[in-house]
Parts: C-alpha cells; sequence; structure tokens
C-alpha cells in the first residue's frame, strides 16, 4: 500500500530513466493519466498505453532518450505537494521552472494541466510537480 501514489508514479519513471530502460509499467489511476498525457504532449516521453486489466489497470510508458548523448529527455522530475504539506498557489503565483524551460504541473479545479495552461485559464490549485 502506498501513502503517496503519484510521488511512487514519479519515482518508477525517475529510476526507469536512469537506468536507461526503454518502457516502464506503472499502476494506474485517473490523475496519473492525466500527467502521463501531460508529458507526452510537452515532449518528455515518446509514447504511453493504458491496459485495462482486472479493477485498476496500468500504464506502459516508453521513455525518451537523446539520440546522441542517450542521455533522458527528463533531467529531473520532482514532486512538490506532499501527503504532509500541500502546496497550493494562486494564479498570481503560478511557479515557473527553469525561467519556462520546464513544466510545473498542476491540479486545479478545471483538472490537470501546466502552470502556463492554469495561467492561462485564469486557476489556481496544488503544485504537484516540477519536470526539466
Amino acid at each position: 500500500m502506498f501513502t503517496d501514489p503519484i510521488s511512487d508514479y514519479l519515482t518508477r519513471i525517475r529510476n526507469a530513466s536512469k537506468a536507461g530502460h526503454r518502457v516502464v509499467e506503472i499502476p494506474a489511476s485517473n490523475v496519473k493519466k492525466e500527467i502521463t498525457k501531460i508529458l507526452f504532449d510537452q515532449g518528455y516521453i515518446l509514447s504511453y498505453k493504458f491496459e485495462e486489466t482486472s479493477n485498476q489497470g496500468s500504464i506502459k510508458i516508453a521513455l525518451k532518450y537523446d539520440p546522441a548523448t542517450k542521455e533522458p529527455v527528463i533531467r529531473k522530475i520532482q514532486r512538490i505537494s506532499k501527503p504532509g504539506l500541500r502546496k497550493y498557489t494562486g494564479v498570481d503565483t503560478l511557479p515557473r521552472v527553469l525561467n519556462g524551460l520546464g513544466i510545473a504541473i498542476v491540479s486545479t479545479s478545471h483538472g490537470v494541466m501546466t502552470s502556463k495552461q492554469a495561467k492561462k485559464e485564469n486557476v489556481g490549485g496544488e503544485v504537484l510537480c516540477y519536470v526539466y
């Protein structure tokens, strides 16, 4: 039993990319599916596949590497808001990661989105993680 499933998700991606794995399989949830879609749209992963098994299902993620140096595209993936200390932010104080080169994933009342999208939609929320 995990106390923080999103942190487990991020750690599995981090460990697989450091180990040089091509594919990582993660237990699915709706929030994890939305984060996976954002990572794909922003170009941090090659592809993903949602597999519906018995009751929970799983997510298979194909990790992306730089063709020349074989370095993972995801340099750092860091959990910000934790179960013991939630980090909420308003629309005025949405974070910019690496001066706009990275992304901050935010859970808002309009769904899970990047901080740039949240600023466009004029909503704040819980800052889940930084990716760069």
